[in-house]
């Protein structure tokens, strides 16, 4: 799972065995090592309406409803996303990149527009 943060903008990105997982299990974590403190961020379903996050003790989660969950793993839907005032939220497919990203990308899902790329060379 990949994450960003820029300002009050907050995008996971997960690869197609993680998707799998959080569908099965409902929860999915990865941690950042810092040496004496960590990093945690998590992606766990929840029974609300909306995307939402909280942080504390270290610990970013996502939480994303149990519909969304549902649609997500039997659709081709790419992600979901919360905008509010304050706050934009997230969450999507890893897609491979379209140049040399230097990263195993082999779990990542196909980028639909490798095609268009491929028939302008």
């Amino acid at each position: 799972m990949k994450i960003r943060i820029k300002g009050n903008s907050l995008r996971y990105r997960l690869t197609r065995s993680e998707v799998e997982r959080f569908g099965s299990e409902g929860y999915l974590e990865d941690i950042t090592d810092f040496g004496p403190t960590q990093l945690i961020y998590a992606l766990k379903t929840t029974a609300a309406d909306e995307l939402w996050a909280n942080f504390d003790n270290n610990k970013i989660t996502l939480f994303m409803p149990v519909a969304m969950r549902t649609e997500w793993l039997s659709t081709d839907r790419v992600g979901f996303e919360n905008r509010s005032p304050n706050f934009y939220l997230l969450v999507e497919k890893d897609f491979q990149c379209l140049d040399d990203a230097g990263e195993d990308q082999s779990d990542n899902y196909p980028n639909p527009l490798a095609a268009n790329t491929r028939e302008q060379l």
